[in-house]
């Protein structure tokens, strides 16, 4: 999306020249974007940035992770529920390549992000110096845009296109590497913000014949399915989102990144596309003879088989991003640009309509998902707790208006079904690349760049020891982040495949975890733990009523599993309730 948020100037006169090294030039670039926080790491290549940084604490609040990839993951967390752009600050070698992760992650699932690295000095560049690696090779193919400093007077012009470039469009993450050299320079320091760059376009026009295309087929379709995506999100397009529904009475799916874009109870909501989705979205969509995709990109978890996929349905595509418009699945009319534009544009052609016994039809498959596993999923007749209880439980303690965070796993598709939101920019999970150790230092990120409202996070056993130590700096921030801990002594959704497609062999996924409790009190964070169900209650309103970090251990049941499923390979009107 081309954002039409200008940067905040900082200084008095941005224009005027003023003497400075490199590595302040740096701070000041950042503050005339208007950045206030940022994560990071210091080291070697990148200590003349800190030391500069030590002279700006009263404007520019670093947060001290316990790991480069907490860094990256705080700044992704930081994003998702602001809009604005991540940064962080990482050194040479290890530390850009413990970043490597999150920054490929960003990049899958669009997240506008800039990273900082510090790198050898310029003649030590090429010969295996200490801490030398070749980070912009290492992430080309895993950014927007990356590129390498060496001189100081390219700082400013390298750090403006880097926002402008994070920011506009599909937003993703952008690497600035710049050497040791460079950061100790003096230069004639001015900035001026980038509004455009050669040879990119962030976004394409809309072309009105085509949403004219769109529009005809919407007036004609019986059985039209809106897939909401995260460029709804993306694109600050919630409210035109809302009424294009209302005014055509489509029922609307969401993808995992698309949640929230809409509110959990809207009438039109029908639920969860994918592997993991509710029923009715994915046996509909090979009913529905018009499939209406807003900033998604059909990814192959949404689709299932893709030969199998919609087969009875015209597709529209409205997309920013014209990479993804016949990438996976044809489109008959394909509407590029940006949402924010395009469903103003389609909602002015479409006819007022309702689609009564269309959306009637979700709502019967809803009956048959509800009495084969939800009910039994949020009031289990076991003994055994269920993730989906716990969730539930915690939503409804916070009047379905908290942020959600996930780590990977099967809690993270639990959460995602019972978890319910009122407002946009409640949720941050890790789509696209589905990285393990995501949660923690995401959750920081999120409670930081929203720190008004209450952010869950919900993580399982094997994902929470990947990133443990990010426990170090919520204690030394005491964001009060309230981590559910859903711990079932295994890696589950691996045994969960293990059990329904490997008869049970569960090769390497049983966990024999520690004392979670004694090491969140060694990092200062209260808790409490549950092992019975009478007790739930009473652990989650000690959780929610506590004023600061909470972690509420869990004891679910070990072979729990996530229903309904799609297969791998299968069609998704294949999906399985059991």
């Amino acid at each position: 999306m081309e954002t039409k948020t200008q940067p905040q100037t900082k200084e008095a006169n941005p224009m005027k020249k003023q003497r400075m090294t490199g590595s302040e030039a740096v701070m000041q670039s950042l503050l005339h974007e208007g950045v206030d926080l940022l994560f990071g790491y210091p080291g070697g290549a990148i200590m003349p940035i800190y030391d500069a940084l030590y002279h700006y604490q009263d404007k520019l609040n670093h947060v001290l992770v316990r790991h480069e990839q907490g860094a990256v993951h705080a700044a992704q967390g930081f994003a998702r529920v602001t809009g604005k752009v991540g940064v962080c600050m990482v050194t040479s070698g290890p530390g850009a390549t413990n970043a490597v992760t999150g920054i490929a992650d960003a990049m899958v699932d669009s997240t506008p992000m800039v990273v900082i690295s510090g790198q050898v000095a310029s003649p030590l560049l090429g010969t295996d110096a200490f801490q030398e690696t070749d980070v912009v090779g290492i992430t080309q193919p895993i950014t927007k845009w990356n590129y390498q400093v060496k001189r100081a007077e390219e700082i400013p012009e390298a750090i403006a296109k880097a926002f402008y470039i994070a920011r506009s469009g599909r937003p993703g993450p952008v690497l600035i590497d710049i050497t040791k050299d460079a950061q100790f320079a003096q230069i004639d320091y001015e900035y001026k913000p980038v509004e455009k760059v050669r040879s990119y376009t962030p976004a394409t026009p809309t072309k009105k014949d085509k949403v004219a295309e769109a529009a005809r087929l919407i007036n004609l379709a019986k059985k039209p399915l809106a897939l909401v995506g995260q460029g709804v999100v993306l694109g600050n397009a919630e409210k035109e989102l809302k009424t294009f529904l209302e005014k055509s009475g489509i029922p609307a799916a969401w993808t995992l990144l698309g949640l929230s874009a809409l509110p959990t109870e809207h009438e039109l909501n029908v639920g969860m596309l994918g592997m993991h989705g509710n029923y009715g979205p994915n046996v509909k969509t090979n009913e529905s003879d018009l499939i209406i995709a807003i900033g998604m990109r059909f990814d192959d978890r949404v689709t299932g088989n893709v030969q199998k996929y919609a087969t009875n349905a015209k597709v529209v595509h409205l997309e920013i991003d014209p990479a993804e418009i016949n990438k996976i699945i044809y489109a008959d009319v394909p509407v590029v640009g940006n949402v924010k534009e395009s469903l103003p544009m389609l909602t002015a052609m479409v006819s007022e309509n309702e689609h009564t016994d269309w959306l009637n039809e979700f709502r019967v498959c809803d009956k048959v998902e509800n009495q084969k596993i939800i009910n039994e999923e949020l009031f289990p007749s076991k003994k055994g707790m269920t993730m989906g209880e716990v969730i539930r439980r915690v939503t409804d303690s916070y009047g379905d208006d908290a942020i959600m965070v996930t780590d990977v796993g099967q809690h993270q598709m639990m959460a995602s079904r019972y978890f319910k939101f009122k407002n946009t920019r409640s949720v941050v999970t890790s789509g696209g690349l589905g990285t393990m150790g995501f949660g923690l230092p995401a959750a920081l990120g999120a409670q930081m760049g929203q720190p008004e409202r209450p952010v869950c996070l919900f993580v399982g056993d094997g994902g929470f020891q990947m990133t443990i130590q990010e426990l170090g700096t919520i204690f030394q921030t005491n964001a009060p982040v309230k981590i559910i801990l859903l711990n079932n002594n295994f890696l589950g959704m691996v045994r969960q495949w293990q059990e329904m497609f490997f008869d049970k062999r569960y090769a390497s996924t049983e966990l024999v975890n520690p004392d979670f409790q004694m090491i969140a009190k060694g990092y200062g964070v209260a808790g409490a733990i549950v092992d019975d169900r009478d007790n739930l209650d009473a652990a989650v309103q000690q959780m929610v009523s506590h004023d600061g970090p909470f972690l509420l251990e869990v004891k679910v049941e070990k072979e729990g599993n996530v229903f309904p499923m799609v297969p791998t390979g299968a069609s998704v009107s294949e999906i399985r309730l059991e």
